[in-house]
């Protein structure tokens, strides 16, 4: 019997190819031994980090007495939950970062979610007031804010007085009104005033997540703070992680800022991915040549493309794994400064390499970075250390200040103290001479 995506079909397995017939009405069943399954994947799980784990020596942890130790904790395993908890409790005996359990066979539950308009809202005058509307970029569908649309008259400072029909104020929650309705069209009845009497109607359509959005908002807010910080010498660069969304992000603000005399470079939050270097060779090239420019009063283009004067980078602790090594690599060609908190220290990377009986995973810690010129590893368990600690206290952070981007501006602006923006000029032009 072959099973092609979730038909069965019944094929002559002594041919080198076969033509599938008509599917066959399937309907099996198995009995599960969930305690044998269960036992079976404590075994193959405790195999798998001794035989992939990059250090021989398991961190110096005795992994006979590490099973030993948990074994007999496998009878009371009684959820797929359960035996979640006891692997990691097993992994966490290699005080490892990449050591992650997940998945498995789980009961299904239905999952439900509230709809979320893309906008602050507060309570005033017994009522739900629009804050802040969380705006769209059009050519990109994973950011569309429900009330930033076209011929929508929503607008900030304005209150939500009904969802769907039914009242709302102060004293009730959006969000139960907003229950299910993600990717549905609700009406909404707005009024400029805090009062039902009066409210207009418009029809929105709620979304599933606001992190897109508000993720945006705070890119674009800390930019146009360092702009004006820096009374528009300084450019502000984010890099989200340092797989494609992180690489994307850096060459759309890096490349499309190469006016500005440095770069405040942040990292903070770094979710990890690659090993990056290209992103910190960008930022390290030397300018070589200029290309002149034909549009009117055009300035040259400058070769290497990319911003040419002092960098910082900003790191926090909830920066790791590839946003370890990302700051590494940027002190270690020595880019600039780097800024504000530790970073988390995971720079062993972790691997999948097949699913336990059940479709479930665990990682193994398989390989590890060093440097090879000083003869240590690099970042496991220790992070990345900045060069100037600067903490987020609550205080600041309350009041809209950011301290560390401000403190980054402010030691970028002490570099480009007494110097001028790059003046590129073409030599002088001249004439061939022309022969009678």
């Amino acid at each position: 019997m072959l099973k092609k995506g979730r038909s069965w079909h019944v094929v002559d397995a002594t041919k080198p190819s076969v033509k599938l017939g008509k599917p066959l009405k399937v309907d099996l069943e198995t009995r599960l031994d969930r305690q044998a399954e269960w036992r079976q994947m404590f075994v193959e799980a405790w195999r798998y980090q001794r035989d992939y784990f990059y250090d021989p020596d398991m961190h110096g942890r005795d992994w006979d007495e590490v099973f030993s130790r948990y074994e007999p904790l496998v009878e009371h395993v009684k959820h797929r939950s359960d035996l979640n908890y006891l692997l990691d409790m097993v992994n966490g005996e290699l005080s490892v970062g990449h050591s992650f359990v997940f998945g498995g066979d789980m009961p299904d539950v239905e999952k439900r979610r509230a709809g979320l308009l893309g906008a602050d809202l507060v309570q005033d005058n017994g009522y739900w007031k629009i804050d802040r509307i969380y705006t769209s970029e059009s050519w990109n569908p994973k950011l569309k804010g429900p009330l930033d649309q076209p011929n929508l008259k929503v607008a900030e400072q304005q209150y939500i007085v009904s969802i769907n029909g039914q009242p709302l104020t102060a004293n009730d929650n959006p969000y139960a009104l907003l229950d299910g309705t993600a990717g549905k069209q609700t009406t909404l009845k707005v009024n400029d005033k805090p009062d039902y009497e009066g409210a207009h109607q418009v029809i929105v359509e709620p979304i599933s997540s606001e992190y897109g959005l508000r993720q945006r908002a705070w890119v674009e807010d800390n930019r146009r703070l360092v702009n004006k910080l820096s009374d528009g010498k300084l450019a502000y660069v984010w890099v989200p992680n340092t797989s494609t969304p992180g690489f994307t992000s850096f060459n759309r603000y890096f490349f499309a800022q190469q006016d500005k005399m440095g770069a405040v470079i942040d990292e903070r939050f770094n979710g990890g991915g690659l090993l990056d270097d290209y992103m910190v060779d960008l930022m390290n090239r030397k300018l070589r040549a200029a290309i002149t420019n034909e549009v009117p009063n055009g300035k040259p283009m400058l070769l290497p493309a990319g911003i040419k004067g002092p960098k910082a980078l900003l790191i926090n602790e909830l920066a790791g794994s590839g946003g370890d090594y990302f700051p590494w690599a940027f002190r270690q060609q020595k880019v600039g400064k780097l800024i504000g908190a530790t970073t988390w220290g995971g720079v062993v990377k972790s691997s999948v390499h097949y699913p336990l009986v059940d479709g479930g995973a665990l990682t193994a810690p398989d390989n590890a970075v060093f440097d090879p010129i000083n003869n240590e590893w690099v970042g496991e368990n220790k992070g990345i250390a900045p060069d100037i600690k600067v903490y987020q206290d609550a205080r600041s952070l309350s009041q809209g200040k950011d301290p560390q981007l401000e403190r980054a501006v402010s030691e970028l602006m002490k570099e480009l103290e007494g110097k001028s923006p790059l003046d590129i000029k073409p030599p002088k032009y001249s004439t061939p001479a022309v022969k009678p």
